[in-house]
């Protein structure tokens, strides 16, 4: 195909954000816990402490969603992420052992899908989160010709 980043799909930041409603119901339960056998700061402290922390994750995990994407080349497939530390991985095709297509109750609610590529090694495994569920299981398809096309000999 080319070197074009696909991006994930912008729904994956909701997928994020409820899932991270976890730590909302750590933090008030925190609150009350402070609220009840603390003096009075503490519980404010704590919950001025869980509202920066929560704004500033929402805002962080937009960017991410922005800044993930995929291309599909020749020879192998490309993975960028990340904001301040961005991180490229590429995954031969010949080196692929098998490819997922995954997804949990909310990414299922809002429709989408995570591709895992699997490799020989554990450490060049790799993970495109975010995709239209259509889609993840087109590039499976894709990616298991290409990886059938260029194996690696052995």
């Amino acid at each position: 195909m080319n070197d074009q980043i696909v991006p994930v799909n912008s729904k994956l930041f909701y997928v994020w954000l409820v899932n991270g409603l976890w730590f909302v119901v750590v933090a008030v339960v925190a609150c009350v816990m402070a609220a009840l056998f603390l003096p009075w700061w503490a519980p404010v402290t704590v919950g001025v402490l869980a509202v920066i922390g929560i704004v500033w994750w929402v805002i962080v995990a937009h960017r991410q969603v922005k800044n993930l994407g995929y291309a599909i080349r020749e020879n192998d497939l490309l993975i960028q992420r990340g904001i301040m530390f961005r991180s490229t991985t590429v995954v031969p095709f010949g080196r692929m052992q098998f490819v997922d297509v995954s997804s949990g109750p909310v990414s299922r609610f809002f429709g989408l899908a995570t591709v895992e590529l699997h490799t020989a090694s554990a450490s060049s495994d790799a993970t495109i989160p975010g995709l239209p569920a259509q889609d993840a299981d087109h590039l499976r398809e894709l990616l298991a010709q290409r990886g059938e096309t260029h194996l690696a000999g052995l």
